[in-house]
């Protein structure tokens, strides 16, 4: 009988050890530590995925495109007003409402898409469309034209804080008559934070030497090559400048970006440009004197391009990837200033 009895309790033994080691298994399979890993790490990646649609990517198509569908003179009347036609219609297209603004010696063209804070000055996005005479002006300015163009088309849309306006100036190359009658209507100043202008955007050269530079810059040259983007702006409206330093590093939502962004040399120009009048040439000067910051966005001009004010300014001249990159840090600029809704006026020093 006790041979039985401690073969009893030795089975039930047997079978308490080996119950005890079965729950340990199960409580390690489904290991809490495992479990609660993954959804941080899904949670981790979702504000990177967010990050990719700050700005959306510009088209090197479309931008070409607008390039080809201007490749003419515009210096007629007749040639201007085609290439209002033009524009106007690309505006509506991208759902845009814009309006002729005749003055005495041509027209411009204005649209405006309303910001959600009607505190916040607006952003002018602008270039003008006129070219001299016997130059089909591809880079001068049907580039610029091109990239306000791709602005109405991707950010058009786009609920800001800030008011987005465009303009194409008439006139430029007979002296900035299309921007001064432009700021000549000084109520429309009084909600406007700062002016985008571009002016030749779409050439580039990559030979050493190629790059010219006029005298008393306030910055050393970075290079002898023309591989860069230039952003003149005044001193008294540092922000302006500041939203195209980090513009190369705004992501966008290309996934596979074939096209690399140019360097940005900002220049800060103190005076208004006094001491270096070559920095007053294009359509930026006229708000610069009605005391609203403007920049001016280019390759420079003839310090770099042998094709300036030549019949061999023509589509073919246009550097594909300098021009797509330079679109971009436009795009990418203007998105930044839009929204943000404070005073771009620099601080005086106290």
């Amino acid at each position: 009988m006790r041979k039985w009895i401690w073969l009893m309790l030795l089975v039930l033994m047997t079978v308490a050890v080996l119950g005890s080691r079965g729950s340990t298994f199960f409580e390690q399979r489904p290991s809490p530590t495992i479990v609660e890993r993954i959804p941080v790490k899904t949670l981790e990646s979702q504000p990177k995925s967010r990050e990719v649609d700050i700005t959306p990517q510009v088209s090197t198509d479309k931008l070409l495109n607008h390039i080809q569908k201007l490749n003419f003179q515009r210096y007629t009347p007749k040639e201007r007003s085609l290439t209002r036609i033009y524009i106007t219609a690309e505006l509506k297209k991208a759902g845009w409402k814009p309006k002729l603004e005749k003055f005495s010696d041509g027209v411009n063209i204005f649209a405006e898409r309303p910001g959600t804070n009607k505190a916040a000055k607006a952003i002018l996005v602008a270039a003008h469309y006129d070219t001299v005479a016997s130059s089909p002006g591809a880079d001068d300015n049907a580039s610029g034209v091109a990239v306000v163009l791709e602005v109405a088309r991707l950010l058009g849309s786009r609920p800001t804080p800030r008011t987005l306006q465009l303009a194409f100036f008439d006139q430029e190359e007979a002296g900035l008559l299309g921007s001064q009658a432009f700021v000549s209507k000084t109520a429309r100043l009084q909600n406007l934070g700062g002016a985008i202008v571009m002016d030749m955007v779409g050439y580039a050269c990559y030979t050493s030497g190629c790059q010219k530079y006029p005298a008393g810059l306030p910055v050393t040259p970075p290079s002898d090559k023309g591989d860069f983007l230039v952003v003149v702006g005044d001193t008294e409206h540092l922000s302006l400048l500041n939203a195209f330093q980090n513009s190369q590093n705004i992501p966008s939502t290309a996934l596979n970006k074939e096209e690399s962004m140019p360097a940005v040399l900002t220049l800060p120009i103190p005076f208004k440009g006094l001491l270096t009048p070559d920095t007053l040439r294009s359509d930026h000067a006229p708000f610069w004197y009605q005391g609203v910051g403007a920049v001016l966005v280019t390759d420079t001009a003839n310090l770099r391009t042998p094709h300036y004010h030549e019949p061999s300014d023509v589509p073919a001249t246009i550097e594909r990837s300098f021009f797509t990159g330079a679109a971009q840090i436009v795009v990418n600029a203007t998105s930044t200033l839009l929204e943000k809704d404070q005073v771009l006026e620099t601080q005086p020093l106290s």
